[in-house]
């Protein structure tokens, strides 16, 4: 635990970043039939009835120290999708640091062999020399501070049925977007634990 603290409390570093990772099932779920229309000052009402379309998975990643976030949707979490999130962070996300410095948690797919796994050896030592892993405690995934940021997520833009992977991408995009701009207009916003 004190490790995590310790990360947490160290001064940015554009060369060595703190991200926080974890991810996320979601049902994707449609209406039976069309829903109608709450009148003014009502609440949406929803037909118990539903059909179900499969799921999705929501990889999420929080910079501590600064207001950026990303969420990558998938169909599963696999090894494969975790390895390649984690080589779009090294190659696409922080192409200049050093040294990123990630935190999860102990899930069997959060591993180095994943990404061995997924890649051959030459791309994935590359990949992992530019890593460190952090991981929580057994039963403290709340010391991840991605876990405020899924929270938040699932309140403001996942509290209704969404029936496709589509729908889903749109959605999680605009409030990806949505919730960035907001943090870097108010200091005292969102993750953003010091300016950066």
């Amino acid at each position: 635990m004190e490790d995590l603290l310790d990360l947490y409390a160290e001064p940015h570093d554009p060369a060595r970043p703190v991200v926080c990772f974890d991810e996320s099932p979601i049902q994707l779920i449609g209406e039976v039939r069309v829903p109608i229309v709450a009148k003014p000052g009502k609440r949406y009402r929803y037909d118990t009835e539903y059909k179900r379309n499969g799921t999705a998975n929501l990889f999420v990643m929080v910079d501590a120290n600064r207001s950026w976030r990303k969420v990558k949707v998938t169909d599963r979490g696999a090894n494969q999708d975790f390895a390649v999130c984690m080589r779009d962070l090294v190659d696409v996300d922080y192409p200049n640091a050093d040294k990123i410095r990630v935190v999860m948690d102990n899930l069997s797919t959060h591993t180095p062999s994943a990404i061995y796994q997924t890649f051959p050896a030459a791309e994935a030592r590359r990949i992992l020399t530019r890593l460190q892993f952090h991981y929580t405690p057994r039963h403290a995934s709340w010391l991840n501070m991605v876990e405020i940021e899924i929270g938040v997520m699932r309140r403001q833009c996942l509290d209704r049925r969404i029936e496709s992977r589509t729908k889903l991408e749109t959605e999680v995009r605009a409030w990806e977007r949505h919730r960035t701009q907001a943090a870097s207009v108010s200091a005292g916003c969102s993750l953003q634990i010091r300016p950066a």
